[in-house]
């Protein structure tokens, strides 16, 4: 009765649509922090296999040996910066850069991050608990901001940062108070700048991962009976593996979810559903 009377058709007339189109990247920059390795080099096989340019940059060396090998692989361009996220200066200086070689950056992944110390917070230092902000936290604002600028400058674009399920819950038998805190903060730092710049076309949502086999996680789980627990707990009964991170990312970063900003998606095993 309501379509009727306003003058809506909830069926209009429209192009037809190409779903597998939506996936099509040929045409996007897209910038990963944190893609030397892990999640972040995941995320830049997904996004490189739709057929995005790809822009890797992290603090570890490696990250040019990581676009070389992405860029033999996928025959895709792809460039590397070696850049230490905890400047913001350095991040202004690189985003400028990035528009320079490629007029526009279309799609932006923050998933640089370091893990929680697994020390008592009565025994945390000063420098473990702002060195945990700094990376996980203060470098995903900053970085926001300065390829923000660019994505409301163009009148578009998608920001996808990795959180934590530990940004939603506490890690049964892990102190890692600092680590906690800093994706829980992303976490509403992806909800803020989603409400502040969706009228000015800029998409911005989060991942929560749950337990993923990757090289930062590995201190929390080499032991066998912590290992045991962390399995135990997550309803499917395994750890998550790095590429089933990054499909959700390159969801988010494609126009398959063109109506979703804000969102905080949780891929755990069902670990937080319990």
């Amino acid at each position: 009765m309501f379509f009727k009377q306003s003058g809506y058709d909830p069926h209009p007339m429209e192009k037809d649509v190409f779903y597998l189109e939506k996936y099509n990247l040929k045409e996007k920059v897209v910038v990963l922090n944190g893609g030397a390795r892990g999640i972040g080099y995941a995320c830049a096989e997904a996004f490189a296999e739709c057929g995005a340019t790809i822009v890797l940059a992290d603090i570890l060396p490696e990250v040019e040996a990581s676009a070389k090998k992405l860029k033999d692989d996928k025959k895709i361009r792809v460039d590397s910066k070696v850049i230490d996220l905890t400047y913001s200066e350095q991040i202004k200086t690189f985003a400028d850069s990035v528009l320079e070689s490629h007029q526009k950056v279309d799609i932006l992944v923050n998933s640089q991050g370091i893990g929680g110390s697994l020390i008592n917070a009565e025994e945390m230092t000063d420098e473990s608990w702002n060195k945990t902000i700094d990376i996980n936290l203060n470098s995903v604002f900053w970085s926001c901001r300065a390829f923000g600028k660019i994505m409301i400058n163009q009148g578009s674009g998608s920001i996808i940062n990795i959180g934590s399920m530990s940004g939603l819950i506490v890690n049964y038998g892990l102190s890692q108070s600092e680590y906690n805190t800093s994706k829980a903060g992303v976490h509403m730092l992806t909800k803020s700048l989603a409400v502040e710049w969706a009228k000015r076309g800029v998409r911005v949502n989060a991942v929560a991962p749950g337990y993923i086999e990757t090289d930062m996680t590995r201190p929390a789980y080499e032991k066998p009976e912590r290992f045991k627990v962390m399995t135990e707990m997550t309803p499917q009964n395994r750890m998550g593996e790095t590429h089933e991170i990054a499909s959700t990312v390159l969801f988010l970063g494609s126009d398959a979810s063109s109506f979703m900003t804000g969102i905080i998606l949780v891929a755990d095993g069902g670990f937080t559903s319990l």
